[in-house]
């Protein structure tokens, strides 16, 4: 397995368990302090170049699409130096057989693309990513934006690079997946934290990191924004890295990633139940346990009681509260179904709304969860 490198300054978050870490700075300062040839992948969304001074359409209302300093483009001279300068950095830590995705629009894709060829990466295809639902244009003189280019490319023409090409044509109905991907934007669950402007859906980037790496990879993201990357990487059980240069899009990405790391603990180790022929009378757990028969369970995760609460700092800010419902099945004692709902009636709709029977589930396990920025 992959594993991060460890001679790099403090980073701004770290997870040993899970191999992920984000450095807060310069995405060059970080490129540059990485171990030559040891990233088994770069996904790369960096700036377009895009915050002219234009106008745009968002959930029906004209906005600017200015996102920031770092947005704004320079002349195009500097902007090529600029993407010549960070892939030559990412050429040099990415392995031997180690490939590279880079997202953008016609506004910096063709230096990005030409750059590559500059600095001997092979070109391995261009994606056309489609967006079933663009913005329309407001000025009525272009075409409506509905595509980005995504390039894949490898190191080098000496490389072999990862292509799980079975997998991606089994996903695909047992066809040849093509280089046109219709990916939904990023799903209302992807922003319960806010919503980075150029945010990439998970969708997108479980396809990506499907197809070109293997468990225990390490996947790099020079440009991390609001995290879906890490995110991604942690869901599919690869090592990530990540640089963000904005403080203010670190306080995004951090919520985003924990609330997923406490998720998968809770899903693995939450719950530990015995069958007994009787309810036991003195157990006092405080997390519900519905049955369909006579048992006892016990949730190792709950939510503060009214007593915790008031002991709690004034400061501490509540990000995230959720109740959770996992199904345990019948024949197989795991977990098959776990949903988000308010009530246990809500989640045994939306259990039999996924095509399983009331039957198939033995335990109906609850678990609320309040996640606090300290």
């Amino acid at each position: 397995m992959s594993k991060s490198p460890s001679n790099l300054p403090a980073p701004a978050f770290d997870d040993p368990k899970h191999h992920l870490r984000i450095y807060l700075g310069d995405c060059l300062d970080l490129l540059a302090q990485i171990p030559e040839s040891s990233v088994d992948l770069v996904f790369a969304d960096p700036p377009y170049f895009l915050s002219n001074g234009g106008i745009t359409c968002h959930a029906g209302r004209m906005v600017s699409v200015n996102k920031g300093e770092w947005d704004k483009s320079r002349g195009p001279d500097a902007n090529h130096e600029f993407n010549r300068a960070w892939l030559a950095a990412a050429q040099r830590v990415l392995k031997p057989n180690g490939s590279i995705w880079v997202s953008g629009t016609a506004h910096v894709i063709h230096s990005v693309g030409f750059a590559m060829q500059q600095l001997g990466f092979k070109l391995l295809n261009d994606i056309s990513w489609v967006k079933p639902n663009p913005p329309p244009n407001l000025s009525c003189r272009y075409f409506t934006h509905a595509t980005e280019t995504i390039i894949w490319a490898a190191k080098n023409s000496k490389s072999r690079h990862t292509f799980n090409y079975k997998l991606m044509k089994e996903t695909n109905r047992g066809k040849q997946m093509k280089s046109v991907w219709e990916i939904r934007p990023p799903e209302s669950w992807e922003k319960k934290f806010g919503k980075h402007p150029t945010q990439k859906s998970v969708a997108l980037l479980e396809r990506i990191l499907l197809a070109s790496t293997n468990e225990g990879d390490l996947v790099l993201d020079p440009f991390l924004g609001g995290g879906t990357t890490l995110l991604t990487a942690f869901r599919l059980r690869r090592h990530a890295l990540g640089s963000e240069l904005s403080a203010e899009f670190l306080s995004l990405s951090l919520p985003r990633i924990c609330s997923n790391l406490v998720q998968a603990d809770l899903s693995l180790t939450f719950v530990q139940f015995s069958l007994d022929p009787l309810p036991d009378p003195m157990d006092r757990s405080n997390s519900d346990v519905a049955c369909h028969g006579l048992c006892r369970g016990r949730a190792l995760a709950r939510p503060a009681s009214v007593s915790e609460r008031s002991c709690m700092s004034p400061h501490l800010q509540l990000v995230q509260q959720e109740r959770r419902f996992y199904f345990i099945g019948r024949t197989k004692r795991e977990v098959i179904f776990i949903v988000l709902a308010d009530s246990l009636d809500e989640a045994r709709k939306k259990f039999r709304a996924s095509g399983r029977p009331d039957s198939d589930a033995l335990f109906i396990i609850k678990t609320e969860t309040e996640i606090y920025l300290a």
